[in-house]
């Protein structure tokens, strides 16, 4: 149906060229690229092509690549945020290496000056990219296609015909099909000028907003978010407060008005795991049921955390992080009275709950001559024990033993220094002596005892065994911002992507001999598969609305009937 004809392109700079220049402007809204020279002298001038690029594209990309690189010694590289004592302890076993990491701020990247120069330069260029960017998609939206230029048959995909309708009757089927194509359609003088493909650039648009979104909302959740654990024993309780956690760390705009109020208590911890195979000691259940109220008259309600599936309180989560044990100990003086009972909780050294802690009796006890000391005890707990080796042969609690070391003295918790309530410092502490002149341990079952020489006293590892469950408590503002931020951007490139924007008009007039002729063509803002199919596909649906005419220059076939010949088809066009 279709006659297509390939020109050589006309001088360069051209009234031609200039044409087609002007159909096919503003189809992107990237910046216009000024040519190659100096910028002019003066501040004035520097500071504009200072300006012009750091709002560009190929910038912009930069910055991202190099922010995206400096993120990787923030996870390779203890900080100090995260965890001083690694960071302490890999400058004491690399002095040299942790000096220049100091003065690179290696250990506290994010927080770090050419890493902030980095996220801020990144979020002006963004910022100065898109304004103007939006401006000008606006205005294109308020505006018009291009008018046809002069010469249809010299864009990439062009076809042609000669057709017995009338032009006014072939552009108004034209513009009625466009618009159904959901084209931007309009007549312009003798053609129809029509665009479609927008939302490229508005997944462009979006993809660099999104990106901005994501931006401040890093930095906003960096700045005000906080993190903390805390170990709770069944029973007991933790209210959202400073002086609850064990440990506790947050942005550098965080105060300690920004906690959530709310508080909650451990009913029970309950962990069942495979007893065989080669997944044996492997968790199958494993959940925290608790009771929580938010506020400070809060209606108490019940909710079980499990591993994946924290408790949600604003924009504060609470996660199931570990679990251990705290037998209940009782601890007696020489004349029977109880001076210390409580659960000690202990650490688990390995994966079936083989557990280590101490024991503290640091008020309250008197030794035979009536003096007022202090005990310590250093204890192993093994949930299953069948002998030999202080190792527990399986995580849950089947023949569960404690073993214990006994010592009195001073534990020095007096002295100001901070330390650890999982460890015994000995520095002032004695040992208790057996009958043999050795250090008093023993092993203890449920509901057994161990004396204490000289009357000292006793302690009972009581047949109560409880759990305990680790709990991180995390306040992160603005994720859900950054979530929605992250999704609108791969939406957005996916859009930018895939969609093509591409421009078609139709010219209808009548020729020297009164027949219509008939011009289409297509142009996209990229080399394009699919504006040539288009271009076919559309030619072909008007070609049956207004069917061709024979043409005078051609040499009519003689057993062919008057007015029923085809132009031979050509590149440049998908016929039909």
């Amino acid at each position: 149906m279709s006659k297509t004809s390939t020109t050589d392109p006309a001088p360069a700079g051209g009234p031609e060229e200039q044409d087609l220049g002007d159909a096919g402007s503003h189809l992107s809204t990237a910046p216009k690229e000024d040519g190659p020279g100096l910028p002019s002298l003066g501040v004035v001038g520097w500071v504009r092509w200072f300006w012009r690029q750091l709002t560009s594209m190929r910038v912009a990309l930069l910055l991202l690549l190099l922010l995206s690189l400096g993120a990787i010694p923030g996870s390779l590289i203890p900080q100090t945020g995260i965890d001083a004592t690694k960071v302490a302890e890999f400058r004491k076993n690399n002095p040299t290496l942790g000096d220049i990491y100091d003065k690179l701020g290696m250990f506290h990247v994010y927080s770090s000056v050419w890493f902030s120069a980095i996220y801020i330069l990144l979020f002006v260029s963004l910022i100065g990219c898109i304004v103007p960017r939006t401006w000008q998609f606006v205005g294109q939206l308020r505006g018009r296609p291009p008018g046809a230029p002069k010469r249809l048959t010299r864009l990439p995909a062009h076809t042609t015909w000669r057709t017995t309708a009338e032009p006014e009757q072939v552009r108004e089927a034209a513009l009625a099909l466009l618009k159904k194509r959901r084209f931007r359609a309009h007549l312009a003088g003798d053609a129809v000028a029509a665009e479609k493909g927008y939302l490229r650039e508005v997944g462009n648009l979006v993809f660099h907003l999104a990106l901005i979104v994501m931006l401040v909302a890093f930095a906003w959740g960096q700045l005000f978010k906080a993190e903390g654990f805390k170990l709770v024993v069944e029973g007991d309780g933790f209210s959202n407060t400073l002086t609850q956690y064990d440990d506790f760390k947050s942005g550098n705009l965080f105060t300690q008005d920004d906690l959530n109020p709310f508080s909650f208590r451990l009913k029970d911890f309950e962990g069942t795991y495979e007893t065989s195979g080669p997944n044996r000691g492997t968790p199958r259940t494993y959940q925290a049921t608790v009771d929580y109220s938010v506020g400070a008259y809060g209606k108490d309600e019940h909710k079980t955390i499990k591993v994946n599936e924290p408790l949600t309180i604003g924009d504060t989560k609470v996660y199931l992080a570990s679990h251990g044990y705290a037998p209940v100990v009782t601890v007696r003086d020489g004349k029977g009275n109880v001076v210390y009972r409580d659960a000690v909780p202990l650490l688990p050294l390995d994966g079936f709950a083989t557990s280590s802690g101490a024991i503290k009796v640091m008020d309250g006890y008197r030794n035979a001559k009536g003096q007022k000391e202090q005990l310590g005890f250093q204890a192993f707990f093994v949930p299953t024990y069948n002998g030999g080796p202080m190792v527990s042969q399986f995580p849950a609690l089947t023949r569960p033993v404690l073993a214990l070391n006994a010592y009195h003295g001073d534990l020095g918790v007096d002295s100001g220094l901070p330390q650890s309530v999982y460890q015994l410092d000995k520095t002032n502490m004695k040992e208790f002596k057996d009958s043999k002149g050795q250090l008093l341990k023993k092993l203890l079952r449920p509901g057994q005892t161990m004396q204490l020489p000289n009357g000292a006293g006793s302690i009972t590892f009581e047949k109560d065994i409880k759990e305990w469950a680790q709990f991180q408590i995390t306040q992160q503002p603005a994720s859900g911002w950054a979530l929605g931020g992250a999704i609108a951007a791969i939406f957005g490139l996916a859009g930018s992507l895939f969609i093509q924007r591409r421009r078609v008009w139709v010219r209808a007039v009548r020729g020297a001999d009164g027949v219509t002729v008939v011009e289409m063509a297509g142009l996209g803002r990229s080399e394009s598969a699919k504006v040539p199919e288009e271009l076919g596909d559309l030619a072909g649906i008007l070609y049956d609305r207004a069917p061709g005419a024979s043409d005078p220059a051609d040499s009519p076939d003689p057993d062919q009937e008057p007015g029923t010949e085809t132009p031979v088809p050509a590149e440049g066009a998908e016929n039909k």
